[in-house]
């Protein structure tokens, strides 16, 4: 990371006007060059406003208590409108429980919550084991592949078709649906336009509506179409409201625990004192995932809007002003971490992160992602695993999600 800081530092797009400078252009992102921009903030302009950007006018809250502040006064900062820096057309507009405010959020939250509950995920704890174990053995020996594809996506995908109990063969729909969803369309690429966008999203829709007709007219089960069926709640929802709840599950159970799978391997690399140290002790492994999660922050950002006039940071904001929580600044300001900029798998309160959100929004399923990190490192020290990386990541140009589409590794046999 110091090296990393450096180089971001020499970058001459954060030195220049605090008035012009717009940390959400997703180049920085996929450069990894956002460091010296968020540091400049947090001691220059903590709350600071951006009057022109790609998607309008906006502040930018970098610093942890002032990120804690709004997130949990939704009162005052409402999800209802959105929760990311994206505004999206009305036309493509999908209601979520992420979107809503008590006490319809309660009671859509709860309708899924279990199962990520303590029982669930005691018996999915066996399952998520031998999974693992069967990726990790499947895995190449002496020769390069692409870690981000082999395992980061497929572990997370095969767990995710089991919490929709999802038709196995077609698991790697959801990995697709899930990066349509946060991508936000420009032109020349894939997705170039908002029409295309929802087009591809329509058939996530179609292929569900068969499953919850399934679900509706069966006994209830444990997975999350049938409770959403099943619960007063949700059955009743409209066809938007049900993609949009979707999504919400996809997204959230896919790129939080995808990414810090990759972040965490390329950060041992990074930091091979760590790794030993892991090694030496396993029993480190639930800090050292901790950590892990802090130091990707694989969601960067989460959205708010203002409903009254209210002071954050010692800046008026205004009704109707959008506020981004900038989490990835949150979880590297020293003031509250110490020695932020490391990656230090033991370190003091190393759950003391942002990377879940707090509040009523907070992360329903950050009990799982930290499950399968955790079963993951068990696996890969208990099998004594080598794995090399042996080339840079490929990260993704997003804003929002903070991730990788490649990285290069080798496991020497």
């Amino acid at each position: 990371m110091t090296r990393r800081l450096e180089d971001d530092r020499a970058d001459d797009t954060c030195v220049i006007p605090l008035s012009k400078l717009d940390v959400s252009e997703s180049k920085r992102f996929q450069d990894d060059r956002i460091w010296a921009c968020f540091e400049r903030l947090r001691k220059e302009d903590p709350v600071h406003y951006c009057q022109n950007s790609a998607h309008g006018p906006y502040w930018s809250v970098t610093k942890y208590r002032d990120i804690v502040a709004v997130d949990t006064s939704h009162k005052a900062f409402s999800s209802e409108r959105g929760v990311t820096i994206v505004d999206v057309p009305d036309e493509h507009w999908m209601q979520s429980l992420i979107k809503m405010g008590p006490p319809k959020h309660a009671e859509q939250r709860n309708t899924v919550s279990p199962i990520v509950g303590p029982e669930s995920l005691t018996k999915l704890e066996t399952l998520i084991r031998s999974r693992v174990r069967a990726i990790l053995d499947g895995l190449p020996r002496n020769e390069a592949f692409n870690w981000v594809d082999l395992v980061s996506i497929e572990l997370t995908t095969q767990m995710l078709a089991t919490l929709f109990d999802f038709p196995f063969e077609d698991r790697r729909l959801l990995t697709y649906w899930s990066d349509v969803a946060v991508t936000a369309p420009k032109a020349g690429h894939a997705i170039d336009s908002w029409d295309k966008r929802s087009a591809i999203l329509s058939e996530c829709l179609d292929y569900f509506t068969d499953l919850w007709n399934e679900r509706i007219n069966g006994e209830p089960r444990l997975d999350l179409i049938s409770l959403m069926a099943h619960s007063p709640a949700t059955r009743n929802m409209e066809p938007s409201e049900f993609l949009g709840n979707l999504i919400l599950l996809i997204v959230g159970g896919n790129d939080t625990t995808r990414n810090s799978i990759t972040g965490g391997l390329l950060f041992m690399s990074e930091y091979p004192s760590e790794l030993r140290k892991l090694t030496d002790s396993p029993k480190l492994v639930s800090s050292a995932v901790s950590e892990i999660i802090r130091y990707q922050t694989p969601i960067a950002h989460m959205r708010r809007t203002a409903v009254v006039d209210s002071i954050v940071g010692g800046k008026q904001i205004r009704k109707g002003d959008k506020v981004v929580m900038w989490y990835i600044s949150g979880n590297r300001d020293e003031e509250v971490i110490e020695n932020a900029h490391s990656f230090v798998i033991d370190r003091k309160n190393v759950r003391q992160h942002l990377s879940f959100g707090f509040g009523i929004h907070r992360c329903l399923g950050r009990h799982l992602a930290e499950l399968q990190l955790r079963v993951l490192w068990e696996e890969i020290l208990g099998a004594r695993l080598q794995v090399k990386v042996v080339g840079e990541p490929e990260r993704i140009a997003s804003n929002f999600v903070h991730g990788y589409s490649a990285l290069p590794v080798r496991i020497e046999a």
